[in-house]
């Protein structure tokens, strides 16, 4: 698994929730899997499969946006 390690590092919140949160993606991802979504399918491809990669690289570049669900 290839986790961007400078986001990772310079990340100040909640390890857990990130954790978490990438881990939701990942799945959404693998379930959902969209043959449309250009720069999806290449990431993947090229990752060999590993959404969590994807899902990390969404996270920290703020592609998407999570919440805690209370």
């Amino acid at each position: 698994m290839i986790f961007p390690l400078k986001e990772l590092i310079a990340y100040d919140k909640n390890m857990y929730e990130i954790t978490a949160a990438s881990s939701h993606r990942a799945y959404q991802l693998s379930m959902l899997y969209d043959a449309n979504d250009d720069d999806a399918c290449y990431w993947i491809e090229n990752n060999s499969g590993k959404v969590v990669s994807l899902a990390a690289r969404q996270l920290f570049s703020q592609e998407i946006e999570f919440r805690l669900n209370q």
